[in-house]
C-alpha cells in the first residue's frame, strides 16, 4: 500500500545537471530515513546519499560536493540534485525510504528505479 515513485532521470552530457525526485504515497504514518542508491551495469548497488527525518545527510565520497540530497516532509518527497555529472555516474538510481505505515509496521521501501545516462 506504500509506493515510491521516482522521476527526473534521463540523458545528459558530462558536466551537466539533473534533479531526481521520489514521492512516497499510501498508508504512511511517518518516514524516517530517505535516500538514493545506484547500480551501474556489472556493479553492485551502492549508496549515493541519505537524509534522516531531521535532515542529517550522508554522501558517498564519489559524489560529495557535486550532489545534494533534500526532502520535503510535507510532500513525503526526497530530491537528489546532481551537478557536474560524470560518465561514471551513469546508473539506475533507486529511491528508498524507511517508513512506518498505518499499522505501525516499519520497513524499507524501494522505487523501481530511474535511469541516468551521462555521455562524455
Amino acid at each position: 500500500q506504500v509506493q515510491l515513485v521516482e522521476s527526473g532521470g534521463g540523458l545528459v552530457q558530462a558536466g551537466g545537471s539533473l534533479r531526481l525526485s521520489c514521492a512516497a504515497s499510501g498508508s504512511i504514518r511517518s518516514i524516517n530515513t530517505m535516500g538514493w542508491y545506484r547500480q551501474a551495469p556489472g556493479n553492485s548497488r551502492e549508496l549515493v546519499a541519505s537524509i534522516t527525518s531531521i535532515s542529517s545527510t550522508n554522501y558517498a565520497g564519489s559524489v560529495k560536493g557535486r550532489f545534494t540530497i533534500s526532502r520535503d516532509s510535507a510532500k513525503n518527497t526526497v530530491y537528489l540534485q546532481m551537478n557536474s555529472l560524470k560518465p561514471e555516474d551513469t546508473a539506475v538510481y533507486y529511491c528508498y525510504a524507511n517508513i512506518k505505515d498505518s499499522f505501525a509496521y516499519t520497513r524499507d521501501y524501494w522505487g523501481k528505479g530511474t535511469l541516468v545516462t551521462v555521455s562524455s
